[in-house]
């Protein structure tokens, strides 16, 4: 059986850390996106989920320094899942997305 981790998202932009490593830069982000329905009573509900993304600079990915909060971006890459202990030694999970592309999105 072939296996397949991949996700698309296409969001706005909220926070952007870009961070230098050694020769390349990555950046860390959150990309907001918003799922819309009617509940029981028929009401538009509108709910936003927040996702962290992670992005190597590369070939893929444009300059990370062009990318600002409030740009439309359409990301693909794949889920991550992680555990950790904090400080307190609590153990943590922790899933997030590795972009292997990000474009941002001219309005």
């Amino acid at each position: 059986m072939e296996s397949l981790n991949k996700i698309e998202l296409r969001g706005i932009l909220g926070v952007v850390r870009v961070m230098p490593v050694g020769d390349t830069r990555y950046a860390t982000m959150s990309v907001a996106t918003n799922y819309c329905y009617k509940d029981a009573e028929g009401c538009p509900v509108i709910e936003t989920t927040w996702h962290l993304v992670t992005a190597w600079e590369g070939k893929a990915c444009p300059d990370l320094s062009v990318l600002q909060k409030g740009d439309k971006v359409h990301v693909i890459g794949r889920l991550r899942c992680r555990r950790y202990a904090d400080a307190a030694g609590i153990e943590k999970s922790r899933t997030d997305i590795v972009a292997s592309c990000i474009e941002r999105i001219e309005a």
